[in-house]
């Protein structure tokens, strides 16, 4: 990798890990360039468009790390039930690592900006469009009708946000945990459904 595009990619790597940590609002610039170690003629190089076009570039960094998690536990699981089991297990994992101080960086960002920043909404809605799109087609290679099986993609994604956001508050995997089990439950009931 090229030594330029190495600090661009680090600058992302660590905003993204930023967001999750502390959110959108309360990361500076300078935070993200000391935690990357990029000389700081990178950062205008790379994103003239400034925090606003890292916050989106990192929403859509780690949007696509998502979709490509979920599109991997869907080519491994049998039954599209465990799906969300796994997802939200390994986020328990990794939320219990973290001691319970990372998030999602995409709801993060998202929640703070939204209102002012089109651009980060557009990739926030990219990335979860993306991930929804990823479990809808496994839903259906499951059994489940298709509009039925976006319905519950989505659902899957809300209650994920939702319960990652629980499991910090509540410093506890089991928001995380139950919430998959009963998405287990739905999704089950619609691989049922005549």
């Amino acid at each position: 990798m090229a030594p330029a595009r190495k600090h661009r990619d680090s600058i992302l790597e660590h905003a993204v890990r930023l967001f999750r940590e502390r959110g959108y609002a309360s990361t500076g610039l300078n935070d993200i360039l000391a935690a990357s170690g990029a000389p700081k003629g990178s950062l205008y190089h790379y994103f003239p468009g400034g925090k606003a076009q890292i916050g989106a570039e990192a929403v859509r960094l780690a949007g696509e790390k998502v979709a490509g998690t979920l599109r991997a536990i869907a080519a491994d699981e049998a039954d599209a039930a465990d799906i969300p089991r796994r997802y939200f297990a390994m986020l328990s994992g990794w939320l219990a690592t973290s001691a319970f101080r990372d998030g999602s960086p995409i709801a993060a960002t998202l929640l703070e900006t939204v209102s002012d920043h089109e651009l980060i909404r557009a990739e926030g809605a990219g990335a979860y469009g993306a991930a929804i799109e990823v479990l809808r087609e496994a839903f259906v290679r499951g059994g489940i009708e298709p509009r039925r099986a976006a319905r519950i993609a989505g659902l899957v994604l809300a209650a994920l946000e939702g319960a990652l956001l629980h499991a910090r508050v509540f410093r506890d995997p089991a928001p995380l945990l139950d919430a998959a089990e009963e998405l287990a439950a739905v999704i089950t009931a619609a691989q049922r459904r005549p």
